[in-house]
């Protein structure tokens, strides 16, 4: 069939580079997150013209079906998880591109099954002999697979073509076993092939903190510890475990949120200007950052650290039943479904400016942000007034499930007093630039595509995120909470958190509907 005019036209205006001719390998082709998210990005970079016209998949996983199949299969999720009205001529076009092949990760047949196909996708599509391969898979495989791969040469880099490997989280389950993890596949791979994905820098807001940092002159000359009071960085959920329970208990929301996400965005916010945009320049700053954060103490986990577990409650307006209440969670379980920590980092720009850290299931609102509270101004000029407290300066940048910035600040009231209130002005993406169908992984796919590591996890970003969280998982399996469940559904965690905050004179700022 002939290409849409959509792809083909001359003269249509395009944002940014299409990928290069390329061949995506999923493993992993026929579960959640296939249907998901990677279809539907895929086909929303194919919308926005950034897919090369030499592009096609190849879907591997051990159901048994054809490729004719698989596309009958996605052709169907597309129409339950497409992030906006899909054309029908784009969407032939783009299916005609999808290959599967099945067979057990575990199973050397299948790679040489894999690579006839893509000897065959190759010269079906023009590809170039360029591929990447995407590990949707259990962590356990990503060694394996990799090795697999390497087995038979599919990741064998040269002049003519490239091959690079994105892996899911959770990269590790502590430092050691990511460090060995890293060790396994740098047998493989060269370091820049690998392509460690967080899909919260997909979200357009975090990847808005280094331009709305470093691009505006009125807020990088004041983002330091003269300034800035503290900083709060909060990834909140509604929703308990759901139907995840096997997994949860295993990781649990230290492990599943912090070294990853969280850190991610403690980089972003704190790191120093880059040299350049390029990907081991802005890596680098977020690198010093990590390593800069102090590690906690025994003791100093006890004060600083705080654990939850839900009970029974009503959360997003549903009722929520007690986690170890929750399919496939042990009736006695300790595993953790909130967290909150006070961490500093010890740099000249940060010095004595605390990081306040909390992240949990089952509270009140689904919302991710990072709030800058900044110092308050001296009250003497209100000292005969009826002002009896200035509020501090608030910035705020909402990453979910609104992307947008605002700033809290004071104001005088109408009147002939002297009183003041305060101000929220407020910038919401959606209202300013319109809202683009998003899934969060069509820049990190297409990033991956033109060979942009930028947003993607170094070896040793990994390993420093787990040198942060290693001494909460030894502290913690040590002692073993007493009090679970200790806060319930709906409510914003264990009270332990907030006098983790109060006790130091401060406040969490709680964003409800």
């Amino acid at each position: 069939m002939s290409q849409p005019a959509l792809l083909t036209e001359p003269g249509l205006t395009r944002i940014g580079r299409p990928g290069d001719p390329c061949v995506m390998v999923i493993f992993g082709a026929a579960g959640d997150l296939t249907r998901r998210k990677l279809i539907p990005a895929l086909y929303n970079l194919a919308s926005e013209q950034l897919l090369s016209r030499e592009f096609a998949v190849v879907g591997l996983a051990r159901a048994q079906m054809t490729s004719e199949q698989f596309r009958d299969t996605v052709s169907q999720d597309i129409k339950q998880f497409a992030t906006g009205p899909v054309d029908s001529d784009l969407w032939e076009w783009f299916v005609r591109r999808m290959h599967y092949v099945p067979g057990d990760f575990n199973d050397p047949a299948a790679y040489t099954r894999l690579n006839e196909m893509l000897l065959k996708v190759d010269k079906d599509h023009a590809t170039h002999g360029n591929y990447f391969f995407y590990l949707a898979t259990a962590p356990a495989y990503f060694g394996p697979v990799i090795e697999q791969l390497g087995k038979v040469g599919l990741v064998k880099e040269d002049e003519r073509h490239w091959r690079r490997v994105i892996i899911e989280k959770p990269f590790g389950r502590d430092l050691e076993s990511a460090k060995a993890l890293n060790r396994q596949i740098q047998q493989v791979l060269d370091e820049k092939q690998i392509y460690r994905i967080d899909h919260y820098l997909g979200k357009e807001t975090v990847q808005n903190i280094l331009a709305f940092r470093f691009a505006n002159g009125i807020f990088e000359p004041i983002w330091n510890r003269r300034y800035i009071d503290h900083v709060q960085i909060s990834v909140a959920e509604t929703v308990g475990v759901e139907q995840r329970g096997s997994y949860y208990d295993e990781s649990g929301a230290l492990r599943d949120m912090v070294p990853n996400h969280i850190m991610q965005l403690i980089s972003l916010t704190a790191m120093e200007p880059p040299i350049s945009f390029r990907a081991d320049a802005v890596r680098d700053e977020q690198a010093k950052i990590l390593h800069a954060i102090q590690p906690l103490s025994s003791e100093e986990v006890l004060l600083k650290t705080v654990r939850g577990q839900y009970g029974e409650g009503i959360s997003g307006g549903q009722h929520v039943p007690a986690y170890r209440s929750e399919t496939d969670v042990p009736p006695d379980s300790r595993t953790e479904t909130f967290v909150a920590m006070k961490l500093q980092i010890d740099n000249w720009r940060w010095a004595d400016v605390p990081f306040y850290l909390r992240t949990g299931k089952a509270l009140p609102v689904r919302a991710t942000h990072i709030v800058i509270q900044f110092r308050r101004a001296p009250f003497v000029l209100f000292r005969e007034t009826p002002v009896e407290n200035l509020t501090p300066n608030q910035l705020v940048l909402h990453i979910q499930p609104e992307e947008g910035i605002s700033l809290r600040f004071a104001a005088k009231t109408p009147g002939p007093v002297m009183r003041l209130g305060t101000v929220d002005m407020n910038f919401e993406y959606a209202d300013y630039f319109g809202v683009t169908p998003s899934t969060g992984y069509e820049r990190l796919l297409h990033d991956c595509m033109i060979g942009d590591a930028t947003l993607f996890q170094r070896a040793d970003m990994v390993e420093a995120g787990w040198c942060v969280v290693n001494p909460l998982l030894d502290v913690w399996k040590a002692l073993p909470p007493r009090n679970f469940p200790n806060y319930a559904a709906g409510t914003w965690g264990p009270k332990e958190a907030d006098d983790l905050i109060e006790k130091d004179g401060r406040h969490w700022r709680n964003f409800e509907k």
